[in-house]
């Protein structure tokens, strides 16, 4: 790494021109990141995914539907209120790349007293949907007693992306004015504190920038347009933190080239290992394979490589050209003590090692109490903030036309011959019996409810042509070639445990006639199944590495172990008091269920940035260590001189990532509450407490390994 250190600020101009040359190349790109993101990113290549394209290809029945709600006064006349819904389904059809797919005059069943609804199909380019959509929204004209809205999927993810682009501006004005008085009182200088939030910055802009190209050959979550700068933002900003206070202490007794030098080679290292940790947690979310986490993994991925990379080049550029005026425009006197706060704190702790450890551990056990009681859910419209009218309108549609109690699933059932056939029909019926003899199954619609009549007078009336005649309209609505849609309707809500048990068994049942199982409960059961089959291999690798990563870096069995086992315990608090923040409803959140996401962002996100903190400081105390051979002295010159830097790093990633509990959209900020508390018990509970007062107890034993030779 001194090589390293020594060829960057040789070449510290030309480094600095590179940079600049990137961030106007890429700084352009990253604006137009919004551009290429779309929808919530839980999409699964499997049955769900495949019946919805056999449905909108054989049938008709489009894979997403928008819906066009209208709304009268409850003393609004009947023929006042059709006429005004036939008016506006003339002019949104009338659209370009927009079909009625079902209008309420035509259906019955769509109008319940003031309310009824249309559904729309949008043609056309994906991309466009938001233009379209747009488009829609200025023929909805209220009309005295009447008024229309849009919901339905593509409405709700367009209002996702764009609450998620709202979400992020007001974070970033909550967040980095706050993240600027910590860093100048943690430096106490004008220039200190801009150079790390600068690093901050450009490490976001380089990684926002291969996003957007990124974006172009795979879809790519709305969600990582709040989770990227989050990272990225916290992280460059936390790593500057770290590189520049040391640069500072070596300039005390050193040139500035060997201050550069020597920075590069000790806070460089250790930026290094810390970068691989949290990139390790991203890798691990590439073993589940749903759009939003593969998005997200890759976000953070950029963001981690990104932020390495200005660390180690960027900065011992700018220092480098620096030099002696990084103190410049000093605004706080910096008071010199004997013995400071953070000694008098570290040097107690140690003094009482097993009662700090035992008390530091219940109060994380007690925290994570809660966790049993965590529900998962996918986000939906009830994640917008409630000032979106798509929300409003998609809760008034649930209200009036949906029921809690009971879930309508497609079933596709596949003949080896044309369904016509007589064999075909035979086997048909006989699998659709079955299925109604299910004790969850309250009803089913399928050609031969649609018809009333059963298989062999089906098959005897396609011979006469008048029959035929008579019955080939539900013939071509429910069958297409050796397919046959069936209508299951069961008694079970459409996400409770009971109905994504039916899909999953009824689906891979052997049966005569094969089964494609879709619907909604489809859907919702391959999500949490392949979160909950491929997590395993997912926290496996992430704990099994990080300790192989962290053994390399400090050539110790226990210390990654401890370390390990203490980001387990203080996330497993974490999870327990944001479910009592979220769930429960305390300190004014509205009572919601934990996006299904979030756990596994936080796991794999914070457990990196939890080993950040722990590289910081272990290094430190290893390399007193090395020079003194005396633990307890190596521990306690480790705390007190990493506690402040620490602190500060922490403080930053707190307000960074807290101003996103000010947010809008519930996922982001239940996202950003997490990993702020996570970052917060870290730093004071688990790295002020329970490391020293373990680091005391184990002693020597601390730095032990096989094979390795004891310095004299």
């Amino acid at each position: 790494m001194e090589k390293f250190g020594r060829f960057i600020y040789k070449n510290r101009k030309l480094a600095l021109a590179a940079w600049a040359v990137i961030m106007i190349a890429l700084g352009f790109f990253a604006l137009k990141l919004p551009s290429v993101l779309g929808g919530s990113g839980f999409e699964y290549d499997g049955t769900y995914d495949e019946v919805e394209k056999i449905l909108d290809k054989d049938f008709g029945i489009p894979e997403s539907s928008i819906i066009l709600l209208f709304e009268g006064t409850k003393d609004a006349d009947e023929d006042s209120f059709k006429q005004y819904i036939e008016k506006t389904i003339e002019r949104v059809d009338r659209l370009e790349g927009t079909d009625i797919y079902r209008s309420p005059l035509d259906s019955p069943d769509m109008i319940k007293k003031d309310r009824a609804y249309a559904l729309l199909k949008l043609n056309g380019d994906k991309d466009k949907i938001g233009s379209k959509i747009d488009s829609i929204k200025k023929e909805l004209k209220k009309d005295g007693n009447f008024s229309a809205g849009l919901t339905g999927g593509p409405v709700i993810e367009e209002d996702m992306s764009k609450a998620a682009q709202d979400d992020l501006v007001r974070a970033e004005l909550i967040g980095i004015p706050i993240a600027i008085i910590v860093l100048l009182l943690a430096f106490r200088g004008v220039v200190a504190a801009v150079i790390p939030f600068l690093t901050g910055f450009i490490s976001v802009i380089f990684a926002l920038g291969l996003l957007f190209f990124t974006g172009q050959e795979m879809d790519l979550s709305i969600f990582v347009l709040n989770t990227a700068p989050m990272i990225g933002l916290a992280l460059g900003i936390d790593f500057a933190l770290l590189f520049v206070n040391r640069f500072r202490e070596e300039l005390q007794n050193k040139t500035v080239e060997q201050a550069v030098i020597k920075t590069v080679a000790t806070s460089g290292r250790t930026i290094i290992f810390s970068g691989l940790c949290v990139l390790l947690g991203m890798i691990g979310m590439l073993f589940i394979d749903v759009g939003v986490f593969q998005a997200v993994a890759l976000a953070g991925i950029a963001v981690v490589l990104t932020s390495v990379l200005a660390a180690n080049t960027f900065l011992p550029a700018v220092l480098g050209v620096l030099g002696h005026r990084i103190n410049k425009w000093m605004i706080l006197k910096s008071k010199e003590k004997e013995i400071s706060g953070w000694h008098r704190f570290a040097a107690f702790v140690m003094k009482r090692p097993v009662i700090m450890a035992v008390l530091a551990t219940a109060i994380l056990i007690t925290g994570a109490l809660p966790v049993g009681e965590m529900n998962l859910a996918i986000p939906e419209a009830d994640a917008l903030p409630k000032s979106f009218d798509s929300r409003a309108a998609y809760e008034k549609f649930e209200e009036t036309f949906s029921s809690n109690d009971t879930v309508t699933v497609p079933v596709i059932a596949r003949t080896k011959d044309d369904i016509t056939e007589k064999s075909s029909l035979e086997e048909l019926e006989k699998v659709i019996n079955e299925i109604e003899k299910d004790p969850l199954v309250t009803k089913t619609e399928s050609i031969f409810s649609a018809t009333k009549l059963n298989s062999d007078e089906m098959y005897a009336s396609l011979g006469i042509p008048d029959m035929a005649a008579a019955i080939q309209p539900a013939i071509d609505q429910l069958t297409s070639k050796n397919q046959a849609l069936i209508q299951v309707t069961l008694d079970a809500d459409a996400s409770s445990d009971k109905a994504k048990t039916w899909v999953r068994e009824w689906n891979e049942k052997d049966l005569a006639v094969p089964l494609l199982v879709g619907g909604h409960p489809k859907f919702q059961q391959e999500i949490f199944d392949e979160i909950f089959e491929k997590i395993i291999y997912s926290l496996a690798f992430i704990l099994i590495s990080t300790y192989i990563v962290l053994f390399w870096a400090f050539k110790s069995v226990l210390i990654p172990l401890k370390a390990i086992l203490m980001n387990v315990i203080s996330l497993s608090c974490t999870f327990g008091i944001v479910v009592w923040l979220f769930q429960a409803g305390h300190l004014g959140f509205h009572p919601s269920d934990i996006a299904l996401m979030i756990p596994v962002f936080a796991f794999s996100i914070v457990f990196g940035l939890s080993m950040d903190y722990e590289v910081f400081l272990i290094s430190r105390i290893h390399e007193v260590y090395l020079k003194t051979g005396d633990n307890d002295r190596a521990t306690l010159e480790g705390l007190v001189s990493t506690s402040k830097i620490i602190t500060s790093a922490a403080a930053i990633m707190i307000v960074i990532t807290g101003a996103f509990a000010f947010t809008g959209v519930v996922p982001v900020q239940q996202m950003g509450v997490t990993v702020a508390l996570a970052i917060f018990i870290d730093a004071t509970i688990v790295r002020m407490v329970l490391v020293p007062s373990l680091m005391k107890l184990l002693g020597d034993l601390n730095w032990w390994a096989p094979f390795k030779k004891r310095n004299a």
